[in-house]
């Protein structure tokens, strides 16, 4: 997931979390239990907004950088024929 997607999902959850707070008000009634988890509920959103405001928008490349795509598909083996292994070294050649 990408940060944007991150601050999303955490967007939806204090959404909901301040909509069952909404509903535990009404069935509880007012006190001052009731009014710290609201104050908590309001100040975790106050918080996730400035977060989101300073959070820079990296979901699109700086001007000029050259994107690089990779494809899905395996590698042709035969790029690997002379290679060393690492760690172990070229197939045909003994360690010193």
């Amino acid at each position: 997931m990408s940060l944007h997607d991150d601050l999303r999902a955490a967007q939806r959850c204090l959404d909901d979390l301040a909509r069952s707070v909404g509903r535990l008000e009404q069935q509880v009634g007012e006190g001052p239990d009731i009014r710290r988890v609201r104050s908590d509920t309001d100040h975790l959103l106050e918080s996730l907004a400035l977060l989101k405001e300073t959070t820079p928008d990296r979901t699109l490349p700086e001007a000029g950088a050259d994107v690089i795509i990779i494809p899905e598909a395996p590698y042709n083996n035969a790029l690997w024929t002379d290679v060393d292994e690492e760690g172990i070294g070229a197939r045909d050649r003994h360690a010193p």
